[in-house]
């Protein structure tokens, strides 16, 4: 009777502990912003079976992948080993035998996935401590804090071998013949001993398991609990991909734009923090971070949980007494930015998102690094000097270039394109963009696809001088204010004409009018003309009549990838014009940045090296003697790249539109067009 007292004490004890930490946890997050994530259950739910218990992500990288499934499914099978423990602690010689024929197989499951476990945390921490992969590779509190987690689940597993093992000498008459490896573990004790060992191991078991319960709220490994709130609150599938939540210029009673500080992040964006497991994949893949910048995706978000932590205490408890209030001063002294988050890491960001789509748990970093950099443009005026100019073009031109405005449609003389204005019953706009207006490479793009369409006859117009920057640059750039005057401005236009259909050329301006003009009241179909191309060779429109080019490689633009998941098309046309089409190393979804994105454009690139070149030597070294891409701003940093190589006399930069429009020109209309 005793040994269930002083059990029950210490259940509670850990249990309550446990508890008022997770309530501190979640008190913490009431301080972020609002932020609506409670719609769409069976979306979320989704999910969560998916991502969170399906653990989809984490295979993207199979081997690390394959060891943390187990220790994560095992987890999940072994809690009813856990509630047999608790239940033989509170009530003697009880056990989940009362199940019946469930029984048996549920005995087998947890001894299969507890010799899994241990043979997984056994690679795992060999893994951690002396081949460590190189997102791994950190020292201090990081190592040691999983090091430390490893341990205890080793010691949980070992625990509950032990224990298993003694309960077959101590209880016969329960069928314990399916726990195959706790069987042969029980030859190796005397029966006569076996009572103690039970109790050495049970209270051996238990403390590991509360201990380690109760450790999780100050450890990284917080994400065992919050990764799976973190998916289920996560809009994947539910909100358009990658679109930047806009901010209500209009309420008179905002005092601050973007944020500073955790109190200016939503709730959402404080649970990534709580998420974040550490594991490096985030950081593995940024483009700026492998070329040698400072920006560190995963220290951003494991930055957002060290503010909170500290700040967060002091803001609804406060402290006592003056050497208090002298640290309460210090803390509230700081903020996010600059005492933890500096203006040149977030400014190196390419807005990519290689970082969101590796994150196993669905943290979304790019929404965050755009929010600081809106807090720094709009409360501070602080960013790169070079952006003076940009936004300065942007206001008065329309566009990121010193260009005037009055020559946004000269690409298009002598083709007979009509504007909307002359054609308002067009079945298609071309939205031709900034690069496809005034870039005198690109304006090769622009013209190709416009002889392709009217090759396939399709009726489309421009909006000519009507176009304005579609505002890309400047909300990404962290201008928000400048960039919502010009989505406005374009949306009054479009709407006006009743605009139904667009095609682009540029992924950029994809994204904006396709998934974020919703925001300010214009819902149009937008099409990348790449899917729009390989459409009009389906349907018969366009016919190809000879390959040209030997040997091509694909460049896949991030916005055109990882924010639309489009990856078939230009493939598509890409085989059909081509000898042959070679991968680069990473592609798809993997596909490295060009460099550009995120406004990187228009800043120079001051630390390591380019992004361009690494992404050029990539494209090099599959001897393509072509480079093919769908986006203006690839076109311009593989162009570039490619003269930095000294490869331009063997190897050229296209657009699909301009590989095509060779292609499917008949050879007596080939030199004259």
């Amino acid at each position: 009777m005793l040994n269930v007292v002083v059990f029950a004490v210490v259940l509670l004890a850990a249990l309550g502990f446990f508890a008022s930490n997770v309530y501190r946890l979640i008190s913490y997050l009431r301080l972020g912003k609002p932020d609506d994530r409670f719609g769409h259950v069976g979306k979320r739910l989704k999910n969560v079976l998916t991502i969170a218990i399906g653990q989809s992500k984490l295979m993207r990288e199979p081997f690390a992948g394959i060891l943390h499934v187990l220790i994560f499914w095992g987890f999940l099978v072994l809690l009813s080993a856990v509630i047999e423990s608790i239940l033989e602690g509170l009530v003697p010689g009880a056990s989940l035998a009362f199940l019946g024929p469930l029984y048996p197989p549920l005995t087998w499951l947890q001894d299969l996935f507890g010799g899994l476990v241990v043979c997984s945390v056994v690679v795992s921490l060999y893994r951690r401590v002396f081949a460590p992969p190189k997102r791994l590779q950190v020292s201090g509190h990081s190592k040691w804090d999983a090091i430390l987690v490893l341990t205890l689940i080793l010691t949980v597993m070992v625990t509950m071998f032990g224990q298993n093992a003694a309960r077959v000498h101590l209880h016969p008459d329960i069928p314990y013949q399916a726990r195959f490896l706790s069987t042969w573990l029980a030859g190796s004790l005397a029966p006569e001993a076996a009572h103690l060992w039970y109790y050495v191991f049970f209270w051996g078991h238990m403390l590991a398991v509360l201990g380690f319960l109760n450790y999780l709220p100050y450890s990284k490994h917080l994400h065992v609990i919050a990764s799976t709130f973190n998916v289920y609150f996560s809009n994947v599938g539910i909100e358009p991909k990658g679109a930047l939540k806009p901010i209500n210029l209009a309420d008179e009673t905002l005092t601050k734009y973007g944020a500073t500080d955790i109190e200016d992040l939503t709730w959402k964006q404080l649970l990534n923090g709580y998420t974040c497991t550490e594991c490096g994949r985030c950081t593995s893949v940024c483009p700026a971070n492998t070329t040698g910048k400072l920006l560190n995706p995963k220290k951003i978000i494991v930055d957002v949980r060290a503010r909170t932590l500290e700040k967060a205490p002091v803001l609804l408890v406060g402290k006592q007494g003056e050497s208090a209030d002298g640290e309460r001063d210090k803390i509230l002294a700081h903020q996010l930015l600059d005492n933890f988050i500096t203006e040149q890491e977030l400014f190196a960001c390419t807005t990519c998102m290689a970082c969101v789509q590796e994150c196993p748990v669905t943290i979304e970093h790019v929404d965050t690094i755009v929010d600081l950099r809106r807090g720094l443009v709009l409360n501070e005026s602080r960013f790169p000097q070079e952006l003076t100019t940009t936004f300065n073009n942007l206001e008065r031109n329309y566009t990121p270039w010193a260009f005037s405005h009055s020559i946004r449609a000269d690409w298009a003389e002598g083709l007979d394109i009509p504007t909307m204005a002359n054609a308002p019953d067009a079945e298609v706009l071309f939205w031709v963009g900034c690069a496809g207006a005034y870039d005198a490479r690109y304006k090769k793009v622009t013209q190709s696809f416009a002889r392709l369409m009217k090759l396939a006859g399709v009726k489309f117009a421009i909006l000519g001088t009507e176009e304005k920057c579609n505002g890309d640059a400047a909300r990404r750039m962290g201008n928000e204010y400048l960039a919502q005057m010009l989505i406005q401005e374009n949306v009054a236009t479009l709407n006006k004409y009743n605009v139904k259909k667009i095609v682009t050329t540029c992924p950029h301006c994809l994204q904006s009018l396709g998934k974020e003009y919703k925001q300010f009241g214009g819902d149009y179909e937008v099409v990348h003309h790449t899917t729009f191309l390989q459409s009009l060779i389906e349907q018969g429109k366009l016919k190809v009549h000879q390959a040209v080019q030997e040997r091509v490689t694909f460049h896949d633009p991030c916005y055109l990838g990882r924010y639309n998941d489009e990856y078939d098309a230009p493939r598509t046309i890409v085989d059909t014009v081509a000898g042959e089409r070679v991968e680069m190393k990473r592609s798809h979804d993997r596909s490295f940045c060009c460099g550009a994105g995120g406004g990187r454009m228009w800043m120079e690139e001051h630390e390591g090296k380019r992004v361009n070149i690494e992404r050029t030597e990539e494209a090099l070294a599959t001897g393509a003697n072509a480079v093919a891409t769908g986006c203006p701003f690839c076109m311009t940093m593989l162009t570039d790249g490619v003269k930095a190589k000294d490869a331009a006399e063997t190897v050229q930069v296209k657009d699909i539109a301009e590989l095509l429009l060779e292609a499917v020109t008949p050879p007596d209309r080939h030199a004259a067009s």
